[in-house]
């Protein structure tokens, strides 16, 4: 009878062992955003609050809250949806608000239209707190400084002439770490299967 090939096994043994620690951490992350999403779940049915000076990262997704923006600075046009669902173009304007804080990022509405560039001068804005659609921040953009992904601030009652933008929804933050952790064991369970077949193979030769 041939011996088992121990080299072989050692990096099987391995390579299996790493899969379930991955499962296992899956697992873990899914535990972690279940309970983010229920934080965003109970953000969005707070009161208004003011918009902060300071943003406090993700703290704050999904939270009504209004705001004054004193003068527009930039504007930006992203692809995206109205509050019906329907495809078209987010208006996102960058906003100075004085000595109380940074600036406002804004998207103060929804047009079919890319070149729709309403005449929209500021003021007291209302909605709801979302990621700004970026990789650099409008606010920074505005002022010449490099920054993290911000927050933005989708408003309820859009700018005139545009439509409201679709406001943040709970469900569109994805939360597969079940799934991932389920593929990361079916393959530490067919890694031992092939591997178990082999060495049956290599006894019956």
């Amino acid at each position: 009878m041939k011996r088992i090939p121990i080299v072989a096994t050692l990096v099987v043994g391995v390579a299996i062992a790493v899969m379930i620690k991955l499962g296992l951490w899956q697992l873990q992350r899914a535990d972690e955003k279940n309970a983010l999403l229920a934080r965003y779940a109970t953000a969005a049915n707070l009161p208004e609050m003011a918009y902060p000076a300071v943003a406090e990262g993700d703290n704050l997704l999904f939270r009504r809250a209004g705001g004054l923006c004193i003068e527009p600075l930039t504007h930006q046009v992203e692809g995206g949806l109205n509050a019906k669902g329907d495809a078209g173009w987010r208006h996102i304007v960058s906003c100075r608000t004085g000595a109380e804080g940074p600036g406002l990022t804004v998207d103060i509405g929804w047009s079919r239209q890319f070149d729709a560039v309403p005449a929209w001068k500021g003021g007291a804005v209302r909605g709801v707190i979302s990621r700004q659609p970026d990789h650099r921040s409008l606010i920074a953009r505005a002022f010449g400084k490099d920054a993290a992904p911000g927050l933005m601030l989708v408003l309820s009652d859009p700018a005139s002439g545009l439509e409201p933008s679709a406001p943040p929804s709970i469900s569109d933050v994805p939360n597969n770490h079940l799934a991932y952790a389920v593929q990361w064991f079916i393959f530490a369970a067919i890694a031992a299967i092939i591997y178990g077949l082999a060495l049956w193979r290599r006894r019956r030769a």
